[in-house]
């Protein structure tokens, strides 16, 4: 069984993948992948994983998860797919000692503790860190924005450290990536290659995201021209989905409030250029998958 795990981050989709994924449930049975909710597996792996601090797992311990994940017999299922943005940490302790998710190695290696046999992947939204530590501070409950970051210096975050992290201390795992910025575009990529479905493979879904910025009267011509037009490759689709937004995009759903102290629009700029180049490094790195538009 390949077990796929969405940890977020934090502050990305907000549970957004976890409906769309529930909205594909019967679907995806028939290609023998479950999608359960999230309240038959968030408190119970977190439970199991923290119980692993004492020590090894259960012989039995992979039977009785999965069994408990699933509603459907384990053995009609070749593909669990879980989604818990709280998986590394909660947001108040998501940087902690200098580090982004400084537990996420272990929770990690426990996760493959627990299923042994099967193959462990782990899927990853990216945000600029501009917009995302200001997000990341609001969910949190520290009031102070210096202590929330415990020694991490914003203009020297790099995504690329922690992936490179987790690749040199968890080699064998599968990392897939993807910029929160170009969810609307690629949601339906993310959906099938988290399901292990082809391209041309019919999903419920695709184009959730893109209706929260687009009008309804855009999103009214945009499914007209796609029935007038059924045979389209992703990248013409994504061609497509920008010049309906150009002319149709919701102004104050592309905009963003931050309102933190000493968070000047400079500052804000030089993360943004080395959020940009962090992303290209990514796109390079071995061993991760990087969906892009």
């Amino acid at each position: 069984m390949q077990i796929i795990l969405h940890a977020g981050a934090h502050c990305t989709d907000e549970d957004r993948l976890v409906k769309s994924l529930l909205r594909n449930h019967d679907g995806f049975l028939k290609h023998r992948i479950a999608a359960p909710g999230p309240s038959n597996y968030r408190q119970l792996l977190r439970e199991t994983i923290n119980a692993l601090d004492e020590g090894r797992p259960d012989p039995d311990a992979r039977e009785v998860l999965v069994e408990a994940f699933c509603n459907e017999r384990p053995e009609n299922i070749d593909r669990l797919l879980l989604s818990n943005d709280n998986f590394f940490a909660v947001p108040k302790i998501a940087l902690s000692r200098g580090e982004l998710y400084p537990m996420a190695v272990k929770r990690l290696a426990y996760l493959q503790d627990l299923f042994p046999e099967d193959g462990v992947e782990l899927f990853l939204a990216l945000r600029d860190p501009a917009s995302w530590l200001p997000a990341l501070f609001d969910a949190a409950p520290q009031e102070d924005f210096a202590s929330f970051l415990d020694g991490v210096d914003p203009e020297s975050f790099r995504w690329s450290d922690f992936l490179l992290r987790l690749r040199a201390e968890v080699p064998e795992l599968p990392i897939t990536v993807w910029c929160n910025e170009d969810t609307p575009f690629i949601w339906g990529e993310i959906i099938r290659t988290m399901a292990g479905l082809d391209e041309e493979e019919k999903i419920s879904g695709a184009f959730d995201l893109l209706s929260e910025i687009m009008a309804p009267e855009g999103m009214q011509r945009f499914r007209a021209y796609l029935k007038e037009h059924p045979v389209m490759t992703e990248a013409q689709k994504r061609r497509v989905m920008t010049a309906f937004l150009d002319k149709y995009y919701l102004e104050e759903e592309m905009e963003e409030e931050l309102d933190l102290p000493g968070w000047s629009e400079d500052l804000m700029e030089r993360l943004t250029e080395g959020y940009e180049a962090d992303v290209a490094r990514i796109a390079q790195m071995d061993g991760i998958r990087f969906i892009a538009p």
